[in-house]
């Protein structure tokens, strides 16, 4: 797929670009990102250089994810990255990190549900996914304030750092953003 852009009332969501790298090498430094994400830990130059120039890139030519860098609308920082990912079945989860010092205002729920929108709209998505590492609070406090159902948790449900990690996992479907699905959902009786 073509990389898209995407935009909300705050937010500009596009592909990561050479010029994003600095950006992303010094929001990657902070060890809450580094300990909560997969990213390399440490995290040096060379694996920013390689993410924008290379991962982005490959992802969104072989559609198997597509990466979006957040920057305010009117221009500004880099606020955050998030990307859907590993799809199947019509499921596409859902990753993300913020950048520290832009934590707390909202950004993240909002870049999240502009790629939920996009997600049931144009890629056909019947269910989107999130995992994060039991204890990643402020992922889930995200999740929830975007109308996700957490769901429970996997047991070494998660590969971190070359270790599994128990991890929750949540699900937004179309019908929660009030959106069709392609196919009629049939929930079990309670």
């Amino acid at each position: 797929m073509e990389p898209v852009t995407l935009t909300t009332e705050r937010l500009y969501l596009r592909v990561f670009i050479p010029e994003d790298i600095d950006e992303t090498y010094a929001a990657c430094q902070d060890p809450d990102i580094q300990r909560w994400t997969t990213i390399p830990s440490p995290y040096a130059r060379v694996d920013a250089e390689n993410f924008v120039r290379t991962m982005v890139p490959a992802g969104w030519r072989d559609d198997a994810e597509y990466t979006f860098a957040v920057r305010p609308l009117e221009g500004g920082p880099l606020l955050a990255a998030a990307s859907l990912h590993h799809p199947r079945s019509g499921t596409w989860e859902i990753g993300y990190w913020t950048a520290e010092e832009h934590r707390g205002r909202g950004y993240m729920r909002e870049a999240v549900l502009a790629l939920a929108r996009w997600a049931f709209t144009d890629l056909r998505c019947t269910r989107l996914e999130w995992r994060a590492e039991v204890g990643n609070t402020g992922s889930r406090a995200v999740v929830e304030k975007a109308g996700f159902t957490v769901e429970g948790v996997h047991r070494a449900g998660l590969l971190n750092k070359e270790t599994l990690r128990d991890c929750w996992v949540g699900s937004l479907l179309p019908s929660d953003l009030g959106l069709p699905s392609p196919h009629p959902y049939l929930p079990a009786k309670a």
